[in-house]
């Protein structure tokens, strides 16, 4: 198990510093410190070797999800998780890697469908028990908006641009505000 997370840990290096056509398994290999044999053995093909590694971080932001939902103001701690760019630079690899691997694509979108149906429910229970359904958006496009503002405005960071991002911040965050409140924890640094 140690050699399969060895391997996972360094595709996802190699993916976040040279992008995914850098990772190679002789070079995935190389950082691992283990033969070239043993890519193959754990993985098979590289789209095997791709897809674990996305199911990986996606496990990890499930759970970083449901702890988000279940906290005491979910819809903060939501837009708290969504503007994380620690994970941005990675997504935007598989991305990109989707528009030339078809398996690669169908993992993100089933991955993708998953996060979307477990947000809504949650959005939805949310908004009733705050008695703000009729008073918001419909729960759908709450998510869609909540999460296309976060990447827009991540994506437009890692090109250095901030231009309108504290006024679109503020729009967000005052929507918040009417559904939950005053955010009580401050938001991650």
């Amino acid at each position: 198990m140690r050699t399969r997370e060895a391997i996972l840990d360094a595709a996802e290096q190699i993916m976040l510093e040279e992008g995914y056509a850098g990772v190679t398994t002789r070079r995935v290999a190389a950082r691992a410190d283990v033969n070239q044999g043993m890519v193959y053995y754990h993985f098979g093909v590289m789209d095997d070797l791709f897809t674990e590694l996305f199911r990986r971080g996606a496990d990890k932001t499930f759970r970083r999800q449901a702890e988000a939902l279940a906290s005491p103001q979910p819809l903060w701690a939501l837009w708290d998780m969504m503007q994380d760019p620690s994970h941005s630079a990675l997504t935007m690899e598989f991305v990109a890697l989707a528009n030339h691997r078809k398996a690669i694509r169908g993992v993100i979108a089933d991955s993708s469908s998953r996060f979307r149906r477990l947000q809504e429910e949650a959005i939805t229970r949310i908004l009733e028990e705050r008695g703000a359904a009729s008073d918001t958006w419909p729960p759908l496009a709450l998510i869609l908006f909540l999460s296309s503002v976060s990447r827009f405005l991540l994506m437009e960071q890692s090109f250095e641009i901030s231009v309108g991002h504290d006024q679109m911040t503020a729009v967000v965050e005052d929507h918040l505000r009417r559904i939950e409140g005053e955010r009580r924890t401050p938001p991650p640094r």
